[in-house]
């Protein structure tokens, strides 16, 4: 897998797509947010609460084309980190080792998870599955795109969660968002118990506040 810029590299390249003004910060104050990060080859993730996946996905590009959420995944941001994802409560943190998770392709969301974490991986949130994309584009190629398991939404106390599974990929152009699909980077969604031979199990090593 190529290797990812330097932290500072990554954080300009935040800057220059444009992810100050969807959090409604300067360049500078962006840059002061990822203030003690380690350069350790890791990926520079952007929290939630500082852009929101739905608003980042807008940033997401492939052959010129720009990167949406599918019409019915409109409560994407009401997805949150699965029990036992612990996410860095700060605006920008790291991920180490990332993997695409191409051997898992044909496995279901639920058949997925226990196997990625028993390898002792954690599996990724749909907003750092997009901020791998906005550093290294060139990872969503037809075919092998990937799910980002680790976001999912609770149904309500007691009630489980929502069924789908947060997946980006590449548009067809076909469906409902036919217009704007076509070859454009995709963020959609799976049922949790089906498998499908052109996606994988993005997941990493650890997250580093």
């Amino acid at each position: 897998m190529p290797v990812l810029p330097s932290t500072s590299a990554q954080v300009e390249r935040l800057v220059e797509l444009g992810v100050p003004a969807l959090a409604g910060l300067t360049p500078q104050e962006l840059r002061a947010r990822a203030a003690g990060l380690p350069d350790d080859g890791g990926l520079v993730v952007v929290h939630p609460a500082l852009v929101p996946a739905s608003a980042l996905t807008q940033l997401l590009s492939r052959d010129n084309r720009p990167g949406f959420v599918v019409v019915d995944l409109a409560d994407l941001d009401e997805f949150v980190p699965v029990e036992g994802v612990e996410v860095p409560d700060r605006p920008l943190y790291l991920l180490r080792d990332l993997d695409r998770g191409d051997d898992l392709r044909s496995w279901s969301p639920d058949e997925a998870m226990p196997e990625i974490v028993g390898r002792g991986r954690t599996p990724l949130t749909t907003s750092e599955g997009i901020s791998w994309l906005l550093q290294q584009p060139e990872r969503l190629e037809p075919n092998h795109c990937f799910m980002t398991i680790a976001s999912r939404k609770p149904k309500g106390t007691g009630r489980g969660l929502d069924a789908r599974t947060p997946a980006i990929w590449i548009g067809g152009g076909t469906g409902r968002d036919a217009r704007q699909s076509k070859g454009a980077p995709k963020v959609g969604w799976c049922w949790a118990g089906n498998r499908h031979t052109w996606l994988g199990f993005a997941h990493a090593a650890a997250r580093v506040a």
